[in-house]
Formats: C-alpha cells, structure tokens, sequence
C-alpha cells in the first residue's frame, strides 16, 4: 500500500518585518532577495537577525537551511553618515 504523498510543509519567515511562506528546506540569498517584490536590490545587503550573536550577512550564492520564523532584514550598502534618508 502506498503512502499519499505529503503536501510540502510551508516555513514561515520574516524580510523587513513582512512575513513569507516558503516550502524549501533551503534557499539561496538571491532566492530570499527575489521574495518580495519588487526584489530587493543590489544596492541593499540581507542579513540574518541572530538572537545574541553578530547578524549574519547572506551573500546571493549562499545556501541557507530555512526553518521556521526566520528573520532577516536589509539595510543600504552604503550608508552615508549625515544623509537622513539612507537609514533605514
């Protein structure tokens, strides 16, 4: 007798506070960056919130094991010091 084929299992996660449902065990940055839409862009970095540890920039090649309430965030590439509108 066969087993019914299980429907994937959607992971919650987080980009900038916006929550997204993906069904991958993993992702790449550039997978994470095409979530939201518009995508984000390269004149932006994603990074990993680590609870009590240093943030973890996500590079686009990078392969991330997703798991459930994830977050990550962006920030500007360059921020210049005195410019009010490139803080996020």
């Amino acid at each position: 007798m066969e087993k019914a084929a299980k429907p994937n299992k959607k992971h919650p996660i987080f980009i900038d506070k916006q929550k997204y449902e993906v069904e991958s065990a993993t992702l790449t940055g550039e997978q994470l960056r095409s979530l939201p839409s518009p995508p984000i862009g390269d004149d932006r970095d994603l990074y990993r919130e680590v609870p009590g540890g240093e943030d973890e920039l996500i590079e686009p090649k990078q392969v991330v094991k997703i798991e459930n309430g994830m977050h990550f965030f962006t920030v500007p590439k360059t921020i210049n010091p005195g410019d009010r509108k490139s803080v996020v």
